[in-house]
């Protein structure tokens, strides 16, 4: 008798087993069956946005449902992303992470609302990019020699326009101080799209602002470019120096995108997302669009992108404790 009623027990677990792997294989195959939202947690008009709009389209048409933006900006990104944080963990609401939101803040903050490593699960690098060190064509300095210079005689004058605390556009300024031993102004906007508005105005002289945001302006004269801030001249920005060739030994920030979704989605889901993602990444299409902006794409499947982003957490806590650098 108790032999029997041990195997109907196991005979149950079984079957209830079989029935919970075979609704979570049916979820994975039917996703999605509806529109699938992705968080920006910055105002439209910067390469976090940029980024998001370039994969939104066709990856709504690889997935066969709608895929739209939504913008949430606020506290340099930390808004929008403590909100996909909290949302539901099912595949319907992905948030475009960047070095800033998910990997600076996290030593920036002393009580960030979420954990990058804890509360989101990535799902694929997009692209990345430099900066581009730009000023007002107002203003006097022509190089990064002459802008260190100026800075020198002019301590804690300068300012400089940023697209939030915590951002990449703070970073790459702060970094430059540290190595150039200057000392700026930090003027934080709420998004890069407010930011070069007030840049290219003149409201603001300098900017360390991100390739999509700035080059534009560059081209049309409406700003000057004296360097990009990656460790090698960008393919597509092949007119200007590094800021380290330039006077600062040692310089280097690069800007990324990549693609979260909330720790708990289902696998299945988290796969078939990255599949199509890369996809779309390395589509010429998007590809092409992307070098327009001064950027280019640099996909990585889940596993590789994870490993990625715990070293960059690891790697700006670091530069968080040797600059000093604080969110306003």
């Amino acid at each position: 008798m108790i032999k029997a009623a041990r195997n109907i027990v196991w005979i149950l677990v079984a079957a209830a087993t079989g029935v919970g792997l075979g609704s979570y294989a049916l979820a994975a195959e039917t996703y999605p069956v509806k529109p699938v939202r992705i968080i920006v947690a910055f105002p439209p008009g910067g390469f976090v946005d940029l980024g998001a709009r370039l994969v939104a389209g066709p990856l709504g048409t690889a997935l066969g449902q709608q895929v739209v933006i939504d913008n949430r900006g606020g506290a340099g990104g930390i808004v929008g992303t403590e909100f996909a944080a909290r949302a539901a963990p099912d595949g319907y609401t992905l948030v475009v992470g960047s070095a800033g939101t998910h990997a600076v803040n996290q030593s920036l903050y002393r009580k960030l609302p979420y954990s990058v490593l804890r509360d989101f699960q990535p799902i694929s690098r997009l692209a990345d990019a430099p900066s581009i060190l730009a000023v007002h064509p107002s203003f006097p300095a022509r190089s990064v020699k002459e802008l260190v210079a100026l800075a020198r005689a002019r301590p804690g004058e300068i300012m400089y326009a940023s697209a939030g605390s915590g951002t990449s556009t703070h970073l790459a300024a702060a970094l430059f101080e540290h190595l150039a031993r200057v000392k700026f102004v930090h003027v934080p906007y709420k998004g890069g799209g407010p930011m070069i508005v007030d840049v290219v105005a003149g409201q603001v002289p300098v900017t360390f602002g991100t390739a999509a945001s700035v080059s534009p302006h560059t081209k049309s004269g409406r700003l000057r470019g004296l360097a990009v801030t990656g460790s090698q001249r960008s393919a597509v920005l092949p007119g200007l120096l590094t800021i380290a060739e330039s006077g600062v030994p040692g310089y280097e920030m690069l800007n990324w995108l990549g693609l979260f979704v909330p720790t708990g989605t289902p696998r299945p889901t988290v796969e078939k997302l990255n599949v199509e993602v890369l996809r779309v990444v390395r589509s010429p299409e998007v590809r092409d669009r992307l070098n327009t902006a001064g950027a280019e794409p640099s996909p990585l499947a889940t596993e590789e992108f994870a490993v990625f982003v715990k070293s960059e957490v690891e790697k700006w806590a670091k530069v968080v404790a040797a600059t000093g650098m604080t969110a306003e």
